[in-house]
């Protein structure tokens, strides 16, 4: 994924660029851009990238200044100190609309916004291959045991779950396992052919389904392997979309 900064504050620069790194270690990030004649020249010699942050006071005008003078056709977030140009910002091609400092939270739900924006207008992540663009899922997580880190491999991993507003991925050998990302977050992260989102409790994948059977109406209710302390249910706006997942379909 193509990331573009155009931020005037250097420490705001380097707070975010470190955050989107957290969350997406394979985002290509470009170098800080702080005015509107050098993201002009920028965007004027570059293909656009995947996603735009851009504060909205810039070292020589705003942000909005800037796109009167170039066509951003992509996603853009805002980051700013103000919130008084919400409803401007929302007016153009925005995904979401940050105050700083940014917070990690915050950041984890622009990213799941972002990817709602594509599958509404069928993005695809990058412009690449389709080998390239599968690199840009994660394929591992760092877990922390006080003062322990192990890395927990994706394939490793049957579903993730959330429980007191904690957030825990389930190995296949049934050990719970806390991870730093809430679930819109995760759901931003994971290939899509291998990890589905049922509910606002559980993202599960491919492998962990045991047992299927009909709830009420179109709802399905599933039974997870390891087994869950709880059937989940998936539900009733994603019924459709988890058929058509379960057929190979999206």
């Amino acid at each position: 994924m193509k990331v573009l900064i155009i931020e005037d504050e250097v420490p705001a620069y380097n707070r975010l660029s470190k955050l989107i790194q957290e969350m997406a270690p394979l985002a290509d990030i470009t170098g800080q851009l702080d005015s509107v004649a050098a993201a002009s020249s920028w965007l004027a010699a570059n293909t656009l990238p995947d996603v735009v942050f851009m504060d909205i006071h810039l070292a020589d005008g705003s942000a909005f200044d800037l796109m009167e003078r170039v066509k951003l056709d992509c996603p853009i977030i805002f980051t700013t100190a103000y919130d008084q140009y919400a409803i401007d910002a929302f007016k153009v091609s925005s995904v979401d609309y940050l105050l700083k400092p940014v917070k990690r939270d915050d950041l984890q739900r622009a990213f799941a916004k972002l990817k709602q924006f594509r599958d509404m207008f069928k993005v695809n992540a990058v412009p690449a291959s389709a080998a390239d663009s599968r690199q840009e899922y994660k394929k591992r997580f760092l877990i922390r045991f006080g003062e322990h880190i192990k890395t927990l491999n994706v394939e490793e991993i049957a579903y993730f779950f959330s429980e007191n507003r904690a957030t825990f991925a389930r190995n296949h050998d049934g050990r719970n396992l806390p991870v730093d990302y809430n679930l819109d977050a995760l759901e931003a992260m994971l290939d899509p052919a291998l990890f589905f989102r049922i509910n606002r409790q559980f993202l599960i994948s491919l492998e962990a389904i045991s047992e299927m059977r009909t709830y009420s109406k179109a709802r399905v209710i599933v039974t997870l392997k390891p087994q869950a302390t709880e059937q989940p249910v998936v539900s009733s706006e994603r019924s459709a979309h988890f058929k058509q997942w379960l057929a190979g379909e999206r």
